[in-house]
């Protein structure tokens, strides 16, 4: 690491949102451009910072900073450069000389201790004195915190922000309990303030450290898809952690929850936003579950005139329904909830366009809903009808609010959705919170069909809903089985079911959609991955080699999404004169690359345009899975163009890059509610608990027209033979059937 030190001639650039900043340091008459997170950074500074050069392919020779300190300018001139530079408000070149000349190298004292000496200036009146006395004053405790907080070893970037959260109270703050940090300041975890504390001599065995311990095991918890964890797991996990012994964590828990912190239930223990979640959840569906066919004496009859409705339908769709699917429609028809399930290939598509002609020969109106922008998609393709994700249809506003996500959705209790029927396709995907949100926005009297395929992974966020809701048997739920002639040509659906029921498939390869070619060695299998998509496999299902995706169990190793899109990249969209590039990590960005949004970002905004370029529709919310393609890098105002589906374009700020990685490869995680014309699949080696059943058979049915496994038989035998799944820890389930017996009583 180097040192360099110089005035802050100007800013080239800065983003308002993190603070990423371009700037140009006079060093001893020469300049430099520096690169950071320096938010506190302006014009006129003397810094001395730490970093090191590297070698930009566009820009050329930067210095990236890592850490700076302010220095006072060492002499007269650099004094008047700085109040000359715009630093403080009302003071320019002209009057920064009169300043500096008058009170010389005692100028800063006097602007710090006897600001109102300012007035001896001509052309500073006592008012403008004081204003000044102000700007240095904030100036002085914003210098001031940023000197003593990186005497901690933290950041600059993260001591604006806590500058900008506690003000001068920061230091009363950390001194107490600097584990404050990790509840009040977005991206500071408990590791973050931990370090933090250690350095500010907080005991192992402080009260704080373990509360903050255990709210941040129970926070790691949710991020595995657990809504609670049990209490002895969580003791365990938070002693862990903290380094210390299972019974010195333990009362700090009824401390908590006398704190409403956390929530005990029995042997659960749970973060309060995940337990109210669950428990709303199960008192909105109580509402929502009426029958609409309630007169008792009439029943028989309406259920007759509905079979010959639903006979007549059959006739007008030119379609046979089966007993499962007869019985899927008219419990849609006559329930206010409605679940249906059922694997690849049993008829669930056919079920439900049966239902939306019916509903729609009713004169009703529909809403069409999936987790995602590709799964929506899929839906408006199978159906004929607009479907939309969740997210648009209950108006999703990333403008800042009172809610600390600094998002919320229009549609909710006071502004639901007027419409009769809301059909919302794989449910597998949706976790608690959002499932909460959909229910807020659905009206008493509204009828919601839930489908999906409950053998999928469950939503990458907390909560199994769809298994919860089918489990308690509390609603009424058809779950398809037969696989139909038309379906049972496709091997990839056979083997799917086989892949689920636990039975061996074949791998001879005499199928026309799903292939096994056994490799060992991982540099063979690159090879043949790349040969696959880039030269046999668009033509033969009649895609691009974008859209053939390759779908592995993990994210690190030598066949895991990170070291599988270099590799990608390099061969399905290699360098050239044509392309600008953006380094980045390990890697680069590329015009032409396909990438994934990897977090949800409810502020990110995106447009439409017409073939002229002219905007036709814009909104907010970028989410976890989407994909999309880089259209434009536009290295000299340090951004990037991605077209994502649904033809969203989204302007992504250099400082904005940690959100998406390229796509090439990703996790069959990541794969869930998406359909590609063909899919690879390398399976070699893993640990159990991650190659099992359940992720193979996920894995197999993102394909519509062809699967491609790579590796090992004995690997794929083992999958199948694997039923362990990482089981989540909800209570979605309990909390139905409490509201139930509830209600009885």
């Amino acid at each position: 690491m180097e040192k360099i030190k110089g005035f802050v001639d100007h800013i080239i650039y800065r983003n308002p949102d993190n603070g990423y900043t371009v700037l140009v340091l006079d060093t001893d008459g020469e300049e430099e451009t520096c690169v950071g997170m320096l938010r506190a950074i302006e014009p006129g500074m003397t810094i001395e910072a730490d970093g090191d050069f590297i070698a930009h392919n566009v820009y050329g020779r930067q210095f990236k900073i890592q850490n700076y300190v302010e220095i006072e300018p060492e002499d007269a001139a650099g004094m008047e450069r700085y109040l000359g530079s715009g630093a403080v408000n009302g003071i320019g070149p002209a009057l920064a000389r009169r300043i500096v000349k008058r009170f010389g190298a005692d100028t800063f004292r006097i602007l710090e201790e006897e600001p109102e000496r300012l007035a001896e200036i001509k052309g500073i009146s006592e008012r403008k004195a004081r204003d000044i006395a102000e700007q240095v004053e904030d100036k002085k405790d914003m210098r001031d915190a940023m000197i003593f907080l990186q005497k901690y070893g933290i950041s600059n970037t993260l001591a604006v922000k806590i500058f900008e959260t506690y003000g001068v109270g920061l230091y009363g703050i950390l001194k107490e309990n600097p584990y404050r940090l990790a509840e009040d300041i977005e991206g500071v975890g408990f590791k973050i303030a931990d370090e933090i504390a250690e350095k500010i001599g907080i005991h192992m065995d402080s009260d704080y450290r373990i509360r903050s311990g255990i709210l941040y095991a129970l926070l790691q918890a949710g991020g595995e898809g657990h809504i609670y964890l049990p209490k002895e797991i969580l003791l365990h996990r938070a002693a862990v952690l903290l380094g210390i012994s299972d019974k010195d964590v333990e009362p700090q828990l009824g401390n908590l929850a006398m704190d409403k912190k956390l929530v005990l239930k029995q042997d659960a223990v749970y973060a309060p936003t995940y337990y109210y979640a669950e428990l709303n959840c199960a008192r909105m569906l109580h509402d929502l579950n009426v029958a609409l066919l309630q007169d008792d004496e009439s029943l028989p009859a309406e259920q007759a005139m509905l079979q010959n409705r639903l006979k007549t339908l059959e006739n007008s769709l030119e379609i046979t329904l089966d007993e499962l699917q007869k019985q899927a429609v008219l419990k849609s028809i006559e329930s206010g909830i409605f679940i249906l399930s059922g694997g690849p290939g049993t008829g669930k598509t056919t079920t439900i366009n049966a239902m939306i002609h019916y509903f729609e020969s009713e004169g009703l109106d529909m809403f069409l809903a999936a987790p995602t922008g590709r799964a929506a998609k899929r839906m408006t393709e199978a159906t004929g009808y607009e479907a939309r994700t969740i997210h648009r249809m209950l108006e999703l506003n990333g403008a800042i609010s009172d809610d600390k996500k600094g998002f919320h959705f229009e549609r909710n209790e006071e502004n639901p959705l007027e419409v009769d029927v809301i059909i919302i396709d794989e449910m597998s995907m949706v976790d608690i919170f959002l499932f909460q949100s959909l229910l807020r926005a659905v009206p008493v009297g509204t009828r919601l069909i839930l489908v999906g395929d409950v053998d999928q992974l469950p939503s990458v966020g907390p909560g199994q809903v769809l298994r919860d809701l089918i489990e308690s048997h509390a609603f009424p739920t058809v779950v398809l089985q037969k696989i139909f002639r038309q379906a049972g040509e496709s091997n990839i659906v056979l083997n799917a079911h086989r892949i689920n029921r636990g039975e061996d498939i074949a791998l001879d390869n005499k199928s026309k959609d799903f292939f096994f070619l056994e490799r060992n060695d991982t540099n063979v299998i690159y090879k043949h991955m790349v040969q696959l998509i880039r030269d046999k496999m668009p033509k033969y299902v009649g895609a691009s080699s974008y859209d053939i995706q390759v779908l592995t169990p993990m994210r690190k190793g030598a066949l895991g999404a990170e070291v599988l899109n270099r590799i990608l990249q390099e061969y399905l969209n290699p360098p050239s004169e044509k392309k600008e590039e953006h380094p980045y990590g390990d890697g680069c960005f590329r015009e032409g690359d396909k990438v994934m949004q990897i977090r949800n970002d409810y502020q990110l905004e995106w447009e439409i345009l017409s073939r002229y370029g002219i905007p036709i529709d814009k909104g907010t919310g970028i989410f976890n899975g989407d994909s999309g393609i880089i259209k434009e890098i536009d290295n000299r105002n340090q951004f990037l163009i991605v077209e994502f589906d649904e033809n969203r374009k989204v302007h992504y700020g250099f400082s904005q890059l940690d959100e998406i990685e390229l796509a090439y490869a990703i996790t069959i995680h990541k794969a869930q509610g998406s359909e590609y014309p063909a899919v690879v699949m390398p399976i070699l080696n893993g640990s159990r608990m991650l190659f099992n059943r359940n992720l193979l058979y996920t894995g197999v049915t993102r394909a519509k027209s062809c699967v491609t496994i790579l590796g090992s038989r004995e690997m794929l035998k083992t999958m199948i033979a694997n039923v362990n799944e990482n089981s989540r820890y909800t209570s979605l389930e309990d909390r139905i059937r409490e509201m139930n017996q509830t209600d009885l009583g």
